[in-house]
């Protein structure tokens, strides 16, 4: 059963939707108040401002999005690294599916506030901050667990090989905004494996196979 629909739940949908589409500064409180059906005079009764909403809004957004990468990252039923690869390669498909839908690659919310405010609105960008942060820390929840199954060498288990992984998934969500090409997103998985410090042809369909290289040689 869905949630029950309010004014407050309508704004914050309505705005998540005319962020996305065009951006922080392209929309303003009656534009969303309009979508929402909400009428202009009620809108400061659930916000007290623009900031706030927007805030609730990219609140909403990891709230949703955080199940789905907790579920994929904590999946013990697959290998780690293939845990890792289900993530990447769902970012990928919401991409796919959101082109199908509107025609364009709209890219990630959360990338796409910090790019547009960036040095302009600090409380949007400490939020923002603290869930990239979050991310990062899932991401290298996996990568210990890879090292416990040998699929990566010890030394690229770190939080900033989590930070270059996170970094190459919206780099490539960005190029493929730009683009208007999903086909960017190609590179992904062997780009991240090199990252890794993993060869890409040691991965097949089913998922990396355990690698007997993945301790340091001996001299």
């Amino acid at each position: 059963m869905g949630r029950t629909s309010t004014g407050k739940d309508r704004l914050v949908d309505a705005a998540h939707e005319l962020i996305y589409t065009h951006g922080y500064g392209g929309v303003g409180v009656a534009d969303i108040c309009a979508r929402a059906g909400v009428l202009k005079g009620s809108f400061y009764h659930f916000f007290a401002s623009k900031q706030a909403l927007a805030l609730a809004v990219v609140d909403a957004y990891w709230c949703r999005q955080r199940d789905e990468w907790v579920q994929l990252l904590g999946d013990e039923k697959q290998p780690p690294l293939q845990r890792l690869r289900n993530l990447l390669a769902a970012n990928v498909a919401a991409q796919v599916l959101d082109k199908c839908a509107t025609g364009s690659v709209r890219g990630c919310l959360l990338g796409n506030l910090a790019l547009e405010l960036s040095g302009q609105d600090q409380p949007v960008q400490s939020r923002l901050d603290e869930v990239f942060v979050e991310q990062i820390r899932l991401v290298y929840g996996v990568l210990v667990a890879a090292v416990d199954v040998d699929a990566i060498r010890p030394e690229f288990a770190t939080l900033a090989t989590a930070r270059a992984v996170l970094a190459q998934l919206e780099g490539l969500v960005l190029f493929a905004k730009l683009t208007n090409d999903p086909a960017v997103f190609d590179d992904l998985w062997p780009q991240t494996l090199r990252l890794l410090g993993v060869a890409a042809d040691t991965t097949d369909a089913s998922g990396p196979r355990r690698r007997a290289s993945a301790r340091p040689r001996r001299a």
